[in-house]
């Protein structure tokens, strides 16, 4: 995962104002309740040295995807992508980043616990956006030495992984934890029925015989806009197949290659699974290739995805 620096802003927009980041409080009493169906977006702007430029990446899909979830926990909300795209921007531009920045849009009930308990919907709500600097692409050649969890991912009768709610998380970070604890890197999660689903956080992508592989969104896996811009690129530019459909959990054990994809995550490879090697452990071919291929990208480098990328100067 990117490396996030323990930087703060200087400016945090807040319910259409900027304002100073440490005037951005609320009451104790809210603290944790408010998590409870409070909804975000992460975002990635990548500065480009060469441009004197910091792009937002695919910032609309991003929103859209914010409103969906919004959508969902029935909070009332009237801000549209287009008003979120130049919120966002507006921050940016306050805060005079010359540097890549994770960018945090989050919204939450206003209240404190006693209001906070009731589910009614169309209550008022805070309305944040935040950033803070990241160190973008280690080592790319750095994989991971993942496990399969013995947490089952959440179903979509239950608590929807395509809403982007902040209590959905708890379920990958019981992974996470679980997976530190058996010395892995990162956990793995399969659905109710055992098959392979995402990790905390990332999509799992795999290769097998010359054919890119992702479980389908149907699978209790984020709508994640990583996953899409991977697919884009593997089949327009490297011309690989892009197979959606269910998979077993052995497939990963005889897999050519695993990797993950996310915003935080960008494109990470992944060296084992339970303990059984990928291939040689090394990363592979078409993994380097949509590395390689994505940080042209996301940095403005290649003409022919331009329309991705929102200049904030």
């Amino acid at each position: 995962m990117a490396i996030y620096t323990e930087e703060i802003a200087d400016y945090i927009w807040r319910n259409g104002d900027i304002i100073p980041w440490k005037e951005a409080t609320v009451h104790v009493n809210s603290v944790g309740h408010s998590s409870v169906a409070g909804v975000f977006e992460g975002i990635k702007a990548y500065w480009n040295e060469k441009k004197e430029q910091l792009y937002v990446f695919r910032l609309p899909e991003h929103m859209q995807r914010f409103i969906q979830s919004i959508k969902m926990v029935r909070f009332a909300f009237d801000y549209s992508v287009v008003d979120l795209n130049n919120a966002v921007l507006d921050l940016l531009k306050a805060n005079k980043y010359k540097r890549s920045v994770y960018v945090r849009p989050y919204i939450f009930q206003k209240g404190m616990v006693r209001e906070l308990l009731q589910a009614v919907p169309g209550k008022p709500v805070e309305l944040i956006i935040d950033s803070w600097p990241f160190q973008a692409y280690q080592d790319p050649s750095l994989s991971l030495n993942v496990g399969v969890s013995s947490w089952a991912r959440i179903a979509d009768n239950v608590m929807p992984a395509r809403l982007k709610a902040f209590s959905n998380y708890h379920n990958g970070r019981l992974a996470a934890m679980e997976s530190h604890v058996g010395g892995y890197d990162w956990p793995i999660l399969l659905d109710s029925t055992g098959k392979v689903t995402e990790g905390p956080g990332a999509c799992l992508l795999l290769v097998r015989d010359g054919k890119v592989i992702a479980p389908p969104i149907t699978s209790g896996i984020l709508e994640s806009v990583t996953r899409d811009t991977v697919k884009v690129l593997v089949e327009e530019v490297l011309k690989i197949p892009f197979i959606e459909r269910v998979v077993d959990r052995t497939e990963l054990y005889l897999a050519d290659e695993v990797f993950f994809v996310g915003t935080g995550w960008e494109i990470k490879p992944v060296a084992s699974v339970d303990r059984i090697t990928v291939s040689d452990g090394k990363i592979g071919k078409i993994t380097s290739q949509i590395q390689d291929l994505y940080k042209q990208v996301v940095l403005g480098a290649d003409s022919r995805y331009m329309k991705w990328l929102t200049p904030v100067y």
